[in-house]
């Protein structure tokens, strides 16, 4: 399997980060590593490579590659061998994660798209900069104008944007804002489509409400956790994954090896640097509810657009049926049976036929012909 790391990407910075590394099991070299380790799996020849985006964009609102000594950034990316002719498909990651996470899909998804995933910035292999954003405003342009550096560094003019989660989220402001690039947008399980609710603003209010609202506004992160138990975080990293990804079953359960390498993957991406995880207080209220949520601009989509959820996913599709309700574009929903959040590791089956049906106008002769895959349903 091919692979190419091009220039330096270092998790060092100022302040107490170098002397953490003596108690945390952990490195740049560690993370990328353990994602070769786990595309080992995957069977289509892949490139991966450090793009290079640069010391910040000319255009950018927010100095996101702030830092004593200006050094270029990185964007971990992974590229998938395909035919010359197939339509190209960015796959973005959720919060807490990275692209290894789409490593039962690489092989499925390459026999049909040309397939490039990435790290976003702050996040995974990717460079970690010193978070210093400090508005809803300024951390939606980290990553938006992040990921179109990267655009413009592999010179990709027109792609299919597919984003989870978090990842949805991003992709979604990213369309907002460059539609112009984006043919079709495929949002899995995705944040930012609901408003708080009765229910949490009356939690909110009480003490206890209180409490973990202050908890969430000090930017305390599940990865927090896991640096602060150094060496026993990786134990820690096991039994979420092992519990988090049985839970759902299809009979595409992990196998031992897959759960393994998932497992010391995670780990390493969760407990290197904090990064980009410190958009969370500024990107979502308590119960990861949108401070600017996507609805309010459903009227202004101009990129048609699939929603794929799991049937026992914890984000509401609700939000999504109501923000089609004003877009002006094409917009389906599709649900998946036996399969919570992480569809595309719990039922990637039939995830794919989800992608495969989604993106019909770009594979398919005649993509008024092709009807619901079996077991999809249509919300």
């Amino acid at each position: 399997m091919a692979a190419e790391n091009t220039g330096k990407n270092s998790l060092e910075s100022r302040g107490f980060w170098p002397f953490l590394r003596r108690w945390i099991p952990t490195s740049t070299d560690h993370i990328i590593n353990a994602e070769k380790r786990l595309l080992s799996l995957v069977k289509t020849p892949y490139v991966q490579e450090q793009v290079n985006i640069g010391s910040g964009p000319p255009d950018s609102r927010v100095r996101w590659f702030r830092s004593s000594s200006n050094e270029p950034r990185f964007i971990n990316t992974v590229t998938f061998d395909s035919k010359d002719d197939s339509p190209t498909l960015v796959m973005v990651h959720g919060y807490a994660a990275s692209q290894g996470f789409f490593f039962r899909n690489f092989d499925a998804l390459a026999s049909r798209f040309r397939v490039v995933a990435i790290d976003q910035l702050g996040w995974g292999g990717s460079s970690r900069p010193d978070f210093t954003c400090k508005s809803t405003e300024e951390t939606e342009d980290w990553f938006i104008d992040s990921f179109e550096e990267w655009r413009k560094a592999k010179n990709i003019s027109k792609f299919i944007l597919l984003g989870h989660s978090f990842g949805g989220y991003i992709a979604s402001k990213y369309a907002l804002k460059h539609p112009e690039r984006v043919q079709h947008l495929v949002l899995v399980g995705s944040a930012g489509f609901s408003s708080e609710t009765e229910r949490i603003t009356k939690f909110l209010s009480t003490w206890k409400g209180s409490i973990m609202n202050q908890i969430w506004e000090s930017n305390f992160t599940p990865q927090t956790i896991i640096r602060g138990l150094g060496p026993w975080g990786p134990d820690l990293v096991a039994r979420y994954t092992s519990a988090r990804f049985i839970k759902y079953s299809t009979g595409e359960l992990l196998t031992e090896s897959e759960s393994k390498l998932l497992t010391d993957y995670v780990y390493h991406t969760l407990a290197a640097k904090a990064s980009g995880e410190l958009c969370l207080k500024y990107i979502f209220s308590f119960g990861a509810f949108a401070k600017s949520p996507l609805l309010h601009s459903a009227s202004e989509w101009k990129v048609p657009t699939t929603f794929i959820y799991g049937f026992n996913d914890w984000m509401n599709y609700e939000g999504a049926q109501e923000a089609r309700k004003h877009m002006k574009v094409p917009c389906e929903i599709i649900r998946v049976p036996q399969s919570g959040h992480f569809v595309f590791i719990e039922n990637p089956s039939a995830f794919h036929s989800a992608v495969f049906y989604a993106c019909r106008r770009f594979l398919s002769p005649d993509p008024d012909s092709e009807s619901l895959p079996e077991g999809l349903t249509s919300a």
